[in-house]
């Protein structure tokens, strides 16, 4: 029987009881302390994905252009030309709450080597950022040392941090979200795996020397945070950008070089989870001596190599013939290139400490035996009354309201400018980037080609909190028309799946629910999934975060000249919307108007319609092939009128202002429509756009083609924001100076209370 005693070693290692049963069984008899450690990482939530295996599974995975999909490093994804885009998102969440600046710089680090283990070189980041309320004193504290530990690494890096999204409540204070994208770009035949292929060859570690840092950092990420997470500080790894910046540079010679068999980056579980996992793709064993590793601190035991986390190293499978080469490379960039073992056929994972065995391990056993659970999912009680928002909860504005309520918006932290962050970063690096942060999706070119690739991040927390299905749903969707909306034609995801603890059934029942609504948008949108992360237990004293399952999005465009952003260009253009404004009550669920005007999150969200959704990108794709489109922006927080003061925004000099009628609309036609709907309303499948006078019935025969309205609701006039109701009565003006005032200014004025 296991020890049932609280100090038993695999429950301080975050193991269960019945799992340390289970290891003994399968193993045959009892594992010693470095074997139980290794069971401890690779078992944890973090690496094993033990709840969450067989929700993954249901995600359409699979395309015309998918080369790589889950299971690797990263998805890779063809983009034409015989070139490829490797992209993944990853989340370092736990690391990022006790040590905000390391945890963030090393979250990046271990993405970008994701990418480099593909074969391709890292070439952008994009960040999806969760925190609390911008006036509490812990967020400011989190909120800086997230920005400048992502800034300290990827200016170091040289890599462009050119996009993302930031967003602040409440149920985000104890547990912020820190979630990084990488995409790289290589030619086809320079596509690498992570696989321990070849009986006999060399197994070496390239990089950085293994010291003592981010021992159980995996297992400290499989667990929720408390009282005693500031003394976890020891579980964070610790980043050395330019140390990465040379393990790039020779890696890509190296496998240039041809003398890499396979590639694998030595992430969380370090070393052991680099081994096991290349083994396992492989169907091999492997036999290495960690007395060969090389140690920048005296005295380290097998244990605490094999579950080191220290930073920026790799591990390569060599051929036996190449070694050499592998260590001149390795000695012109200053960096370790050691041969620690060879590729066995055993199928064992077999661990010397300068030639004494600490370890046999089965690696099918250690890098896929951990057990799967469906846990109990049940229903959450608090939507019982969150979904019983009826319109008369609501007290509609005044007209006289509206503009308060608009520039309060755009002042908001999760609308306002995010300009206080990405003035931080260094996002013209390398001189690809054609539109970086501040206008939505980032387009970069393609050198040597007419394409531009599109990234964006995308997710409504609240209204994945209120109807995960819908939410989910809704995240997918409006990163695909965020894409869109620049011309590019979406191609897939990767996705990081933030959630509470999966031991509670309504966690659980969260998560299983977005798992299903972002497969079928995934399905109908075309979108498959490459590759992404799950990340668990984020909560904090039995208070959850808002269930946050990030969607990164890859979009190409075949001509970059031919790109669309959401400023508008010239007086007299007409201003249109495709797709569906709903305009009543159910479309202000989880809305940032409904939390900053009434106090209130909740209502339900209807599920986005996908086939509407498919056609506006369409008509958008299409447009912009044709030039039709003077500017383009999607409708999401905010509503209508924050797209449109957006567009106001980003327009060109003496093309700043508008006059818009929401009677084009269906002001009017139904009874349930209400003015705050109409003109905040989140759930809505639409975008805006706007187009010379000539070309109106060519944009009216491309939407009828895909069976998108076309609602012509203003013009391109003035230097002001102007709104009408149906009866020609003016209920809202607003200066473009007023409104670049609460947008501009409004993340800083909040970060300082």
């Amino acid at each position: 029987m296991a020890d049932t005693s609280q100090k038993a070693p695999w429950r301080e290692m975050g193991l269960k009881d019945s799992e340390y049963e289970l290891i003994k069984e399968r193993l045959g008899r009892e594992p010693n302390y470095t074997e139980l450690g290794m069971f401890a990482v690779l078992w944890s939530e973090h690496c094993a994905y033990k709840h969450s295996k067989p929700l993954l599974k249901t995600l359409p995975t699979e395309g015309p252009r998918v080369l790589v999909g889950p299971g690797e490093n990263a998805g890779v994804v063809d983009i034409g030309d015989n070139l490829a885009c490797a992209f993944k998102i990853e989340s370092h969440n736990h690391p990022s709450a006790v040590e905000p600046y390391q945890g963030a710089a090393t979250g990046i680090g271990g993405i970008v080597r994701d990418i480099l283990a593909m074969g391709a070189r890292p070439v952008i980041l994009l960040d999806s950022l969760r925190f609390g309320p911008p006036d509490d004193p812990r967020t400011r504290f989190l909120f800086g040392g997230v920005v400048s530990g992502i800034a300290g690494y990827g200016n170091c890096l040289g890599i462009p941090t050119v996009g993302g999204e930031v967003f602040f409540a409440r149920p985000y204070a104890g547990n912020p979200l820190v979630n990084v994208l990488c995409a790289g770009l290589m030619k086809h035949e320079d596509l690498h795996r992570g696989g321990a292929y070849g009986v006999g060859n060399v197994v070496m570690v390239v990089g950085h020397s293994t010291g003592r840092d981010g021992i159980h950092g995996c297992t400290f990420a499989s667990d929720v945070l408390g009282e005693d997470s500031e003394s976890k500080r020891v579980n964070v790894q610790v980043g050395d950008p330019f140390m990465e910046k040379l393990l790039i540079e020779a890696c890509l010679e190296m496998m240039a070089s041809g003398a890499v068999v396979g590639i694998q980056d030595m992430g969380a579980a370090g070393l052991t989870s680099s081994c096991a996992e290349t083994a396992a793709r492989a169907g091999t064993g492997l036999a290495i001596d960690v007395g060969k590793v090389p140690q920048r601190e005296g005295g380290m035991n097998a244990y605490e190599v094999m579950l080191s986390e220290s930073q920026e190293r790799m591990l390569l499978i060599v051929s036996a013939d190449k070694v050499e080469e592998v260590k001149r490379i390795g000695a012109k960039w200053g960096l370790h290139a050691a041969e620690i073992g060879r590729v066995t056929d055993s199928g064992n994972l077999e661990v010397f400490h300068n030639g004494k065995l600490e370890a046999s391990i089965p690696v099918s056993l250690l890098a896929m035996g951990a057990p799967e659970y469906t846990p109990e999912a049940r229903e959450p009680e608090y939507l019982k009354k969150t979904r019983n928002l009826r319109d008369e909860d609501i007290r509609a504005p005044e007209f006289g309201e509206l503009k308060d309520i608009l520039l309060r918006l755009l002042a908001s932290p999760n609308i306002a400018s995010k300009e206080p962050v990405y003035r931080q970063y260094d996002y013209m690096v390398r001189t690809d980037t054609v539109e970086g942060p501040g206008k939505g999706a980032a387009v970069m070119r393609v050198k040597g080609t007419k394409k531009g690739l599109v990234f964006t991040t995308d997710c409504n927390g609240r209204l994945v909190y209120l109807n995960p299905a819908a939410g989910a749903a809704w995240a997918v969707t409006e990163a695909a028309l965020n894409v869109a909306v620049t011309g590019a034609r979406p191609l897939a995801i990767t996705n990081c799946l933030n959630f509470g603890s999966p031991e509670n059934p309504e966690i659980y029942w969260q998560l299983k629910e977005a798992v299903r609504g972002m497969g079928e948008a995934c399905r109908v949108l075309e979108t498959p999934v490459t590759g992404g992360n799950v990340s668990l237990y984020n909560e904090t004293d039995d208070q959850a975060i808002y269930p946050t399952p990030i969607v990164g999005m890859l979009g190409v465009l075949d001509d970059i000249e031919k790109r669309i952003d959401p400023g508008f260009k010239r007086p007299g253009d007409i201003i249109a919307v495709l797709g569906k404004v709903w305009g009543d009550a159910r479309s202000l669920a989880g809305s940032e108007y409904l939390e900053i005007a009434h106090g209130m999150v909740a209502g339900d969200p209807r599920e986005p319609d996908l086939d509407l959704a498919r056609g506006i990108i369409d008509v958008l794709t299409e447009g912009a092939g044709e030039g039709v489109f003077s500017s383009a922006q999607d409708i999401s927080e905010g509503g209508l009128l924050v797209a449109l003061a957006e567009c106001c925004v980003h327009g060109a000099e003496g093309a700043r202002g508008c006059a818009v009628s929401p009677k084009a609309l269906g002001c009017g036609e139904r009874e349930d429509i209400r003015v705050d709907g109409m003109l905040f309303g989140e759930c809505n499948t639409a975008a805006v756009v706007s187009f010379p006078a000539d070309l109106e019935e060519k944009v009216s025969e491309i939407c009828k083609r895909h069976n998108v309205p076309l609602s012509v609701i203003g013009s391109v006039q003035g230097s002001s924001l102007a709104v009408e109701t149906c009866g020609g009565l003016r209920i809202l003006e607003v200066s473009v100076e007023e409104i670049l005032s609460a947008y501009k200014t409004g993340l800083e004025k909040s970060l300082k209370g």
